[in-house]
Formats: C-alpha cells, structure tokens, sequence
C-alpha cells in the first residue's frame, strides 16, 4: 500500500473544483449573516461570548483526541489571558496550554505561517507532559511514526507518515504554500478549499511527536480567519467532535492518494455546519442575555442556580427537558418549594411547560426573547 506522500505527484493535490464553488458561496454568505448577528451583542457581551466560544474550541479540540479539560479552568486562563476580570483560580499546565494556543492564534491570525508559530503552539499545549521526545521542533526519532489501533498482537495501521528525516524539507514545502495561498498571496485559494488543503497536508507530514490533530485544525481556523479577514470564532472543533468517526474515517480514507475531492466536499460541509452552530450559539447567547434582563431582581437563589444550569447546557438543551426532580436534586429542596419555584418561573416567562403529571418537563422559554 502507498500513503499519499509516497505517491510522485505529492503534494500537488487534485479536485474538482465546480462541487466546491457552491460550497465557498454559502460560507461567503454565512459569514456575512454572522458578522451582522455579532453586532447585535454589545461590546460587554461580545468578550462573555468570545470566552465561551473560544473555550468551547479549546475544550473540543482536546476531546477529539481524548483528553478531557476542565470548562471553568479553560475558561478562566482564557480570561486572563485576554486581560478580563477572572477569578484567578490555579489552573493546571493542559487547560494554560490549550488556551494560551488559542489565544495566540485569535490575536496573531493575520501574521505568516513560521516554523516557530507551530513550535510555540506545540510548546503550549504539549510542554507540561513529560515523555513527549521533540518538544516545540519537530519529530526527529528513527522509529517510524504510525497511527495505530487494535492490540499489541493484531495492529492495525491507519497511516504511516514521511520519516523524520523528511519532515524538515516537507515542512518547508507546507509553510511555502500556507503562505503563498493566502488572500494576499500569489497563488491565493478560495476559503474552504484552502483550509481544507491545509489541514489534510499538514496531517498527512504528521510532523509533531504529539499534537498533530489540534495543531492541524488550529491551522484549518488560521486560514479561515485570514481569508475572512478577522479573527475566528467559527465552531469548528465543536463540529467535528460531534462526529468524531466520521471525522476520523474520512482523514483515513483521503491519506492514500493525492486526489482529495471527497475530502475537500466533507471538509466544506463541516465548515459550513460549524458556521450554523456558531450563529445558534449566538442567536442563544443575545435570548439569554434578553432573558436575564427580564428576570433580574426577580428570582430567588433557587431558581437563579437552575436557570444558570440549564443554560450551560448550550443550544442542545437541558436533555429531555427540567423535571420537577431535576430541580429538587439540583438546588436540594422540597418537592412544594420545587413546584413553586417553576410554577413561577413560567408564569415569569422564563420557562415552557410541556406534558403532564410525571411526564412534565420545563424548557427555557427563549423564542419569546428572539422576537
């Protein structure tokens, strides 16, 4: 079997371009209705929202790869790193690197791809672990560097990148064409077709010890933001991580050839998905803070904690719904205190009730605030 690095046409990658232009339309478009819905949040909100946003990203492109971080550690490193009001709590060497990466690549999007803006990300997220080899460099171990799963006794091998001795000269042909296919380039490339290129590429040299997957989608949300012309906030990585496998297969199923079609639609798609999400995420966060304007200095302790609860669930939602049990375990009251407490709440305007008896369930009543 050949890897696509293996192939003597790599890395000229081919596609078909005509099933991508509709696709670079609608980001075009979508990009638009996102930049007229963030200029509805007022400037306090905007910082509220880029923490949560850029947080999220940090948070899901850790769990793509299997480590799970702390939200309110992430979230507070994110806080001070961007000199906002925190509560200064000791956050750990995963959650400081994860963040201190994204805010790197939030503040310096603009800036040329160098060898050196990869060796501080990898720095960042990688630095605190010990047993990583090549830290802030690239790989320069003998062994060969394969993505494996199964058991000792019946591997199976996914990929197998260049050897490290290829890496270095590899490395320079990516950084060339990252930088050369920017929008003020000269051979600039469309949106979707760039970032996509430039993902694949960069994870098919595998050219880190560790880190790969985050440096690469890092990468994918640089040149999103340079051709859009500021800074990211696009849920890209809280796209992906929904559909992890998918994700994974279709990089496995694209790093044996250098015609690249099949993944570039996918990667597209997912990019277009990740706008939509991020525009929901907006839209929410304005009902949200609509809502707590409408109910401020109205509710008791009680009913502020389950609210806040149930709004940390996001845009999918408390799962099935608050029941009367939810919130007696959530706020440690009677079950008469309990359905006071929501009896209120709806008549308050801040929650929906659907269903009867012990089929009950509350929603947050934010179609009210959307209007």
């Amino acid at each position: 079997m050949l890897w696509n690095w293996q192939r003597p046409d790599w890395p000229n990658f081919s596609y078909d371009k005509e099933i991508l232009a509709p696709l670079e339309a609608r980001f075009l478009l979508q990009s638009g209705e996102f930049t007229g819905a963030f200029r509805h949040v007022d400037q306090n909100d905007r910082d509220l929202l880029k923490i949560e946003l850029i947080g999220d990203e940090a948070l899901k492109t850790s769990e793509i790869e299997g480590e799970i971080l702390d939200r309110d550690s992430v979230q507070s490193s994110l806080r001070q790193q961007f000199g906002l009001a925190s509560d200064r709590r000791r956050v750990r060497p995963a959650e400081r690197g994860i963040a201190a990466m994204m805010v790197a690549l939030y503040e310096s999007f603009a800036d040329r791809l160098t060898h050196e803006t990869m060796f501080t990300w990898h720095d960042m997220i990688v630095g605190g672990y010990r047993g990583t080899r090549s830290v802030a460099g690239y790989r320069t171990h003998t062994d060969p560097m394969q993505v494996i799963s199964g058991s000792v006794d019946h591997p199976r091998v996914h990929f197998e990148a260049p050897p490290s001795d290829r890496v270095r000269a590899e490395m320079e042909l990516f950084v060339g064409w990252f930088n050369e296919t920017a929008p003020d380039g000269k051979r600039a490339l469309p949106a979707l077709e760039r970032a996509g290129i430039a993902h694949l590429y960069f994870v098919c040299i595998h050219p880190l010890e560790d880190g790969n997957g985050r440096v690469g989608r890092a990468l994918a949300e640089k040149s999103l933001a340079q051709n859009f012309g500021q800074p990211s906030l696009i849920a890209l990585a809280y796209t992906i991580e929904r559909e992890r496998n998918t994700y994974y297969g279709m990089v496995e199923s694209n790093n044996k050839d250098t015609e690249i079609t099949e993944w570039l639609a996918y990667f597209a798609e997912t990019v277009l998905e990740a706008q939509r999400n991020t525009l929901a995420r907006v839209d929410f966060h304005v009902a949200k803070a609509r809502l707590y304007d409408g109910l401020r200095g109205r509710m008791n302790p009680r009913q502020d904690k389950v609210i806040a609860r149930m709004f940390r669930e996001g845009t999918d939602g408390f799962r099935g719904g608050l029941s009367a049990e939810n919130y007696i375990s959530i706020t440690n009251t009677s079950r008469a205190t309990a359905t006071r407490d929501l009896q209120d709440l709806v008549a308050k305007g801040a929650l929906i009730k659907t269903g009867e008896l012990r089929y009950t369930r509350y929603h947050l009543n934010l179609a009210a605030q959307r209007q």
